[in-house]
């Protein structure tokens, strides 16, 4: 849903375009409160207004969201030309390097940015924690995304740690009438940025303080406090950075079944036809720390005896719907330049079919492996449910979990 590379772009903002070091800073006449600039009402659309009523019908109920309707209906809060003077905005130091800003917007390719909610997620480490609950929080509004006239628009800010780089982003993300999510260890940086939103009005929300605060209650410690990757706090090179490393190694290695003899080895083996998503997870699976092996399933080949040969409770089956399939596969076909004529039965339905039944009929064979079915589903999804299935046989007679332990 989103996937653009995380872009490195140098802090610019228009209200600093006239100022330099040489220069000095010249006093800006305050704001009149009755001249304020206010962004035009956002508008419900009727095909939003179709699909709620289609989605009433089909519940049996009437939906009502009064107070959502009156927050949309209602005026947005007028925010000033110019933001507010403080006192600690004068200048960027010039040691701070510039903030790392993932934008992931529609319209940027060409030059242009497509109008919508702007969401800031600012972060002091790589901005992973804030990035992937914005991601999650956002599943719960396609209703509204599908709508074109009410698109989102996040900018990611990772490795702030420089009060000032923290102080204009709030500014700009204050100008910008954006939302603001944020993931800062330091709590005088985290206090810093609740107080600086609160001054300029932004709407902000800490999402690690009430974790971080229930743990510390819970433990009956208090927290460091030490942004991840800081020089004060442990490095990263631990033992089990090393051991998804080798999970890594193991997989890429073990990948479209190679090296059979090693998949006493492997901590999950994965079968299934040709693009059922094979590779991709068990690389996914890798990165989590677990030694992934994956056999191909190929009409007239047969499977080899060491995949019988090893605990089964280690196998897992992938199939697909034969559409998706003949869809990726001709898909495929297209990518690599095959024409019609040149094409083999690889992604000819019929073929795709006998393929799948093929499986079936050696999944049918082994009912101790799981088939997953992966059609519509992201690598992310498939990889839970492997992951849960694994622990739960893994912890037999237990309550169904996923558990590590965290010491040093």
């Amino acid at each position: 849903m989103l996937g653009s590379e995380l872009l490195p772009m140098p802090l610019v903002f228009p209200f600093l375009a006239d100022e330099s070091p040489s220069r000095a800073a010249e006093p800006e006449p305050e704001p009149e409160p009755d001249k304020v600039q206010k962004p035009p009402l956002s508008r419900s659309s009727s095909q939003l207004d179709r699909w709620s009523r289609g989605r009433a019908i089909r519940s049996g109920r009437r939906i009502e969201w009064p107070a959502m309707r009156e927050r949309a209906t209602a005026p947005p809060p007028s925010v000033p030309t110019r933001s507010p003077s403080y006192s600690s905005l004068s200048s960027v130091s010039p040691s701070s390097s510039p903030p790392r800003r993932e934008v992931e917007e529609e319209g940027e390719e060409n030059g242009g940015v497509t109008e919508g909610k702007e969401i800031y997620m600012v972060s002091d480490g790589t901005g992973w924690t804030a990035e992937h609950s914005v991601i999650a929080a956002l599943g719960q509004f396609e209703h509204s995304l599908v709508d074109r006239s009410c698109p989102v628009n996040t900018h990611l800010f990772s490795g702030i740690v420089d009060m000032d780089i923290l102080l204009e982003i709030i500014k700009q993300a204050a100008k910008e009438g954006a939302l603001f999510l944020y993931t800062l260890a330091d709590p005088s940086m985290a206090d810093s940025a609740k107080h600086a939103c609160k001054l300029w009005g932004v709407p902000a929300t800490d999402i690690l303080r009430p974790t971080t605060e229930a743990i510390a209650a819970h433990l009956g410690v208090a927290p460091s406090g030490i942004p991840r990757g800081a020089p004060g706090r442990k490095g990263q090179l631990t033992d089990e950075y090393f051991r998804r490393i080798e999970a890594i190694d193991f997989s890429i290695k073990q990948d479209d079944g190679a090296q059979t003899q090693n998949l006493h080895h492997a901590h999950i083996v994965l079968v299934g036809v040709s693009r059922t998503g094979k590779t991709p997870l068990s690389i996914y699976l890798a990165q989590k720390g677990y030694k992934v092996a994956n056999v191909p399933i190929v009409m007239g080949v047969e499977l080899p005896k060491t995949l019988f040969e090893i605990n089964q409770e280690k196998v897992f089956a992938l199939t697909i719907s034969p559409v998706v399939l003949h869809a990726i596969r001709t898909s495929r076909a297209n990518t690599l330049g095959l024409r019609d004529h040149v094409r083999t039965n690889y992604s000819e339905m019929d073929h795709v079919r006998e393929e799948l039944e093929h499986a079936n009929r050696i999944f049918a064979q082994n009912p101790t492996w799981p088939v997953i079915d992966v059609t519509g589903k992201a690598i992310e999804e498939t990889a839970a449910v492997v992951v849960r299935i694994y622990h739960d046989r893994k912890h037999k007679g237990s309550m169904p979990r996923i558990s590590r332990r965290f010491q040093h």
